[in-house]
């Protein structure tokens, strides 16, 4: 290809939108956030993604109001979203001491905003496309011994509902493995009792069947047997004093609660019970595939990780026993 036909097709880029029809003239971002974040609720995105996405905009938008010169971010448009912009924006992040786990995902958010952009002629190529994200700490999960989990299960001698609603809850997070959106969201048509399963709405809307022990349908079953606020909860499988559903909030501080009482770790949170779960099926022998299937997985290098936590224990195991070692 000679180089004036090169340049002739960058112009043409230049001026024609990802979508083949002509660039659009610039917009005000602010709305276009809105719009974006519209679109994917209509993908099926949960409201806890959702709300992330918006406050990392919401950043990346008021940090370009200076970065552009402009007196509000209701003034920045779409022109002034460029590769150069993206970038200091992710260096102020990485100035502010954010972590890279946090910075990643902020990008994340830019980079699907712009290539939104990009797809519906609002920039003619995304200014987010070649900005690298930093490489990710590698720390292994936080996670429970088979002693810590014993310890959480125990119900004093004359439980109250909240203490059997409580011990149903921390079951069914070690038996499944699900997320804290997932348990949330079960109600009593989620159930299978006879065959052991329960249906699950995962990330993007996808559906699984995880298999639930026998242990957590006994837990259910008692807290069942003495709940009376079902219906008005519109069958949700956890309900509070009030009989509504309980939020993820308050799932969140039942767990962390009962967290610290049996583990002295920094961080505790219900996905440190999709942690445990992982840890212990893969300690006990279970496929890797197996594993990602029942966490609900996309890729099986995120369900990698925990082969990390089993190896260390395998060493640990192996300096204490073997007479060589």
């Amino acid at each position: 290809m000679s180089r004036s036909s090169a340049a002739t097709k960058r112009s043409a880029r230049a001026t024609r939108g990802a979508t083949g029809g002509r660039l659009k003239k610039p917009r005000p971002a602010v709305p276009l956030v809105a719009d974006f974040l519209t679109t994917l609720e209509t993908r099926g995105y949960s409201e806890h993604t959702i709300a992330a996405y918006r406050r990392d905009l919401g950043q990346f938008v008021t940090f370009v109001t200076d970065f552009a010169h402009r007196d509000t971010p209701d003034e920045v448009l779409t022109s002034d979203l460029r590769p150069k912009s993206v970038f200091r924006f992710v260096s102020s992040l990485s100035a502010s001491r954010f972590a890279r786990r946090s910075i990643q995902r902020k990008l994340a958010a830019v980079k699907s905003f712009c290539g939104w952009l990009e797809e519906r002629s609002y920039v003619p190529v995304s200014p987010a496309a070649t900005v690298s994200s930093p490489k990710a700490e590698k720390r292994l999960p936080t996670f429970l011994t088979e002693k810590e989990i014993g310890l959480l299960f125990i119900v004093p001698p004359e439980p109250s509902i909240r203490d059997l609603r409580n011990r149903a809850i921390l079951e069914l997070f070690y038996s499944t493995g699900i997320r804290l959106s997932e348990l949330v969201g079960l109600n009593e048509s989620a159930l299978d009792r006879l065959g052991q399963t329960a249906r699950v709405l995962g990330k993007g809307g996808k559906e699984r069947i995880v298999p639930v022990g026998r242990a957590a349908l006994d837990a259910l079953a008692a807290y069942r047997a003495v709940q009376t606020d079902r219906e008005a909860a519109g069958g949700a499988l956890f309900t509070n004093g009030r009989g509504r559903a309980l939020t993820e909030r308050s799932v969140q501080r039942i767990v962390r609660k009962k967290l610290a009482e049996v583990s002295e770790a920094r961080k505790l949170s219900p996905h440190v019970l999709r942690h445990t779960f992982a840890t212990h099926m893969l300690n006990a022998g279970a496929d890797l595939r197996a594993v990602q299937e029942l966490l609900g997985h996309v890729s099986l290098s995120t369900t990698q990780i925990y082969t990390h936590v089993t190896t260390e224990r395998l060493l640990e195991v192996y300096e204490k026993r073997h007479p060589r070692a």
